[in-house]
């Protein structure tokens, strides 16, 4: 084993976590060529494969296969204690970092404001697409090249200390798919930091309808509620819950069998344990109000 240099050492230190289902093999290996070709960091990069032994990866690359699809939460969560870092950084299989100082500028987002506790990129797809609009995390969304604030994430690629991730409790891993980038955000304010959407950073991803999973509308559903019981006081439960219901309603009029399907999940939502509970604190939903999105819609 080669011993690190005295520049290497001063280096930022990233542990990669790079999620797969080995269903996508030339999308994975951009993926992790994009990561190791980053500089001015120190990497420690593992693939889960969700269901999948990860086999044909570049060297540098440790894996680990777990025997069943435990779901994306889950799966990100495993690959986190095979990696060291200061810093990490999840990456999906079908998203790929074009400039190889990507890492090192999220990093020096973070150590500029101490404010700041996770860092999602501008989302863009490489064949030109015009990038969907839910790609830009705000109400209000802008332009995509603007940063601000936000308070859920795209959850392809995501960077924040280790210590915050430590401290959210890692992604909520009842969910399997769906609104786990609401969950960590909301409880990256809840440590007293915010959520930082960086429009001068930039990831490739393929613009794919979410509907093209066939329980899209009944775990958005289920989900949707998980999260305000989780981690909302009980007060906003209803509010929370009961906004977006409406919201869907009027959304999806025309479109009966996926609200018959998304109905499905809501039920399953109030019906079904979502795991532990962790209320925002008062100040928290005071924070995240003054800054313009209240956890109630």
């Amino acid at each position: 084993m080669s011993v690190p240099s005295a520049h290497e050492r001063m280096l930022p230190t990233v542990g990669v976590v790079v999620l797969t289902q080995g269903t996508r093999p030339d999308d994975l290996d951009r993926g992790l060529r994009s990561i190791l070709a980053q500089r001015g960091v120190q990497l420690d990069v593992v693939c889960v494969g969700n269901g999948w032994e990860p086999t044909g990866l570049p060297g540098g690359v440790a894996t680990l296969g777990l025997p069943t699809n435990l779901g994306i939460p889950a799966g990100r969560n495993r690959g986190v204690s095979l990696v060291t870092g200061e810093y990490l950084f999840f990456l999906d299989d079908d998203a790929s970092i074009p400039d190889p100082n990507f890492l090192r500028d999220a990093v020096a987002i973070v150590r500029s404001d101490p404010s700041i506790g996770l860092v999602q990129p501008r989302v863009v797809d490489p064949s030109g697409l015009t990038p969907p609009k839910r790609w830009i995390p705000r109400i209000r969304k802008g332009e995509a090249t603007h940063s601000s604030a936000v308070f859920s994430v795209w959850e392809g690629a995501v960077l924040l200390p280790r210590s915050v991730f430590d401290a959210t409790g890692g992604w909520a891993e009842p969910f399997f798919y769906a609104h786990e980038g609401i969950e960590l955000a909301w409880r990256v304010w809840d440590q007293g930091l915010r959520a930082w959407y960086a429009g001068n950073l930039e990831a490739h991803h393929p613009v794919i309808l979410p509907t093209r999973h066939a329980a899209y509308y009944r775990l958005n559903a289920r989900n949707r509620v998980w999260l305000a019981r989780r981690n909302l006081p009980a007060p906003f439960v209803p509010l929370y819950v009961g906004s977006w219901t409406a919201i869907q309603m009027l959304r999806w009029a025309r479109n009966r069998p996926a609200l018959s399907a998304w109905f499905g999940g809501w039920r399953e939502g109030w019906t079904h344990d979502p795991g532990e509970r962790r209320p925002l604190s008062a100040r928290t939903i005071w924070r995240m109000t003054l800054a313009g999105r209240p956890p109630i819609v």
